[in-house]
């Protein structure tokens, strides 16, 4: 494995020179684990057994190369194999559409099989899908697409039904480690895994009996996951964020795995959300937060951060209030006059609940009210920072944050797809945009922030509640000659 990796640059550039076929294998847009080592694995295996094929086989990561230090877990495991991502090929390093225009472009889609709006004319190009999630549309090319846990599981499938020489213990490590991550240890009680996940993880661990312990890998990746150590202030702020826009205000709401004192305590932090929100056009942020105390039990916190007093007055108001589900906010005390902090007593209400209530809440005062600063409003309606003052300026509090009595945890996250321009800087009139209407990454299912099966804590095993619940469904239809070609 590792010796393809490092010799898809080259062969790249040689087919491209040559005006000769550029088969991609690419994941979507999130390119988290499984869909990062699923790209690299199946790209690999096409490799080797297309021996027929003059195509040059490349997995591509789908995401700016800027935003992978961002998927500390993807970093981590290739570390750990020894596989240096400076070999890896991004989205913002091959120019896809250009190769289509040519006629050289194939296409394998792996943990996704709807391309972006961005990506619609790439469609005639796609040969091949393999998914592990429901079919939204039926694709015109081969598909194996399965209920399970991780789409590695089925890449796994396909790879072992080739010669027996092909798994090496490097694809093996890379491919287990990521169903084991995203089937939360291969725990029933997570209603993740399903016994095909469990099947092939068992069949790796047989040909390679000398790997990690199940347990010893799974902490370190979910540590590795979490991690936000190394990260800058926006980089947290950029790692699993969603957006919401109306015709006049557009919320950022994120997620980071730090406490909400050691989230308030950075360095420089009022100046980074004042640029955070200023680059990307947001006029407020809602930073929710989630941590496990010493029972392992899980806790809650918020933070609402808006330059404008009106902004952060409103949806500190409509969190406060709500009741489907309450929240149960306690206030914190913050020492930044743009920051307001609060415990959540409700610790089963996710991020993915408190999504529509603040939809709702920007639907109407789209309605109601319309920008909330009509007059800071920009060309494409989205509100711009208010002129500078005491308190909505970029500049520091005097105020030093070691004295606030907050505890807790804040975070945050997003990424902007290259070259594309964000729908959130330009809402639609009327309606309040959710994110999957923004050119952004669907969260992965295993985050903490969207209801993970660890968002009530880590499972706990008894005989009693082992129990299987899941739905099994195959699809696979191979093209007329059986293997992918290009259309």
């Amino acid at each position: 494995m590792e010796r393809f990796v490092r010799s898809r640059r080259a062969a790249l550039q040689e087919h491209v020179q040559h005006r000769q076929e550029v088969h991609v294998v690419l994941g979507n847009e999130a390119c988290d684990l499984d869909s990062m080592v699923s790209a690299l694995a199946l790209a690999y295996y096409l490799a080797k057994t297309s021996l027929e094929s003059k195509a040059v086989f490349v997995p591509v990561l789908n995401i700016p190369r800027s935003e992978f230090p961002l998927r500390t877990e993807s970093a981590f495991l290739l570390q750990e194999q020894q596989i240096p991502d400076t070999c890896l090929i991004f989205r913002d390093e091959i120019d896809l559409h250009a190769l289509h225009r040519a006629g050289l472009l194939s296409l394998t889609l792996v943990d996704h099989h709807i391309l972006p709006s961005g990506d619609a004319a790439l469609e005639e190009a796609v040969t091949e899908v393999i998914d592990h999630r429901p079919l939204e549309r039926d694709p015109r090319c081969r598909v194996t697409a399965e209920l399970v846990g991780s789409c590695a599981t089925l890449v796994t499938e396909r790879i072992v039904q080739g010669p027996a020489e092909l798994l090496d213990r490097q694809t093996a490590a890379l491919l287990r480690g990521t169903i084991i991550l995203d089937c939360v240890n291969m725990t029933p009680e997570a209603g993740k895994v399903t016994p095909k996940d469990t099947q092939y993880v068992a069949l790796l661990e047989s040909k390679f009996p000398d790997l990690p312990a199940r347990s010893v890998l799974f902490e370190a990746l979910q540590t590795a996951k979490f991690d936000v150590s190394g990260l800058t202030t926006d980089q947290m702020l950029r790692k699993d964020l969603k957006v919401l826009s109306s015709d006049g205000l557009v919320l950022a709401i994120s997620a980071v795995y730090v406490t909400l004192e050691a989230f308030l305590q950075r360095p420089g932090l009022q100046q980074d959300l004042c640029a955070f929100c200023q680059r990307h056009g947001y006029g407020g942020l809602v930073a929710m937060t989630i941590a496990f105390n010493e029972q392992n039990e899980p806790f809650r916190q918020l933070a609402v951060y808006s330059q404008h007093p009106a902004v952060r007055t409103a949806v500190c108001g409509v969190l406060e209030h709500a009741n489907n589900p309450p929240l149960d906010l306690s206030p914190l005390g913050s020492l930044y006059p743009n920051i307001c902090a609060y415990h959540q007593g409700n610790t089963v209400a996710s991020r993915k609940k408190v999504l529509p209530i603040l939809k709702d809440f920007l639907r109407e005062r789209g309605v109601t009210a319309g920008p909330m600063h009509p007059a800071d409003t920009g060309s494409c309606g989205t509100t711009r920072p208010a002129p500078k003052d005491s308190s909505a300026g970029c500049g520091e509090s005097d105020e030093s944050p070691e004295d606030s009595d907050v505890v807790g945890e804040a975070g945050a996250p997003e990424y902007e797809p290259r070259g594309r321009r964000d729908p959130a800087r330009c809402p639609r009139h009327g309606d309040a945009l959710l994110e999957d209407d923004a050119p952004l990454p669907p969260t992965p299912m295993n985050s903490l922030v969207d209801e993970c099966p660890l968002d009530r804590g880590l499972p706990k095993l008894s005989a009693e509640a082992i129990f299987e619940k899941f739905s099994h469904i195959t699809v696979v239809r191979p093209s007329a000659s059986g293997s992918p070609e290009k259309k």
